[in-house]
């Protein structure tokens, strides 16, 4: 059974948290968040960091813990150093070029795919084949980099299409290796 409900979230210097019951506000260097949590998780602040204790061992109450000390976790860590997700574009003729605030796709469709950011992210291009997507928010940086990787998977046969940086893309055979 995990435990992460239990740790303490430290909070660096530069970062200012607000604790009103179930309303938490963090501001930092890169911006401010705010989120309400669950009325039955309680949230207190000791010696730098911040706790969150749960008042029983229900099972409920367990998912609870756990994801309400995580969620406040990305908070403080993204106002403090932010959140980035990186998209690699892989095949002949698949470009990227930054459009304003947002991109535009290139990967052998019939039009360019223009998308703009979501609230609170950026869109970066490196190059012309590499976007960065960055933010605070690190569900909006994963969101918006799922949106862009949804217009061009990639393919399992040749590889090419939008892939997350690292990603690896396990290649199936082709009909001529399957039969021999």
């Amino acid at each position: 059974m995990s435990r992460i409900g239990n740790q303490p979230i430290p909070v660096p210097s530069g970062v200012d948290i607000d604790i009103k019951s179930n309303d938490v506000t963090v501001k930092g260097p890169r911006g401010t968040m705010t989120r309400t949590f669950h009325e039955d998780m309680s949230i207190s602040r000791e010696n730098g960091t911040v706790l969150v204790a749960r008042p029983s061992d229900t099972g409920e109450h367990k998912a609870l813990h756990g994801l309400t000390r995580s969620l406040l976790n990305n908070m403080v860590v993204g106002v403090s150093d932010g959140f980035s997700r990186t998209l690699d574009l892989m095949g002949v003729g698949y470009r990227v070029a930054q459009s304003g605030p947002g991109i535009s796709l290139s990967v052998m469709l019939s039009h360019t795919v223009e998308i703009a950011p979501l609230p609170g992210v950026t869109l970066e291009v490196e190059g012309n084949n590499r976007i960065r997507v960055m933010g605070i928010d690190k569900q909006a940086v994963g969101q918006q980099a799922a949106e862009i990787r949804k217009v061009r998977p990639p393919n399992v046969y040749t590889g090419k299409g939008i892939r997350y940086a690292g990603e690896v893309v396990h290649i199936k055979p082709g009909k001529s290796a399957r039969r021999a």
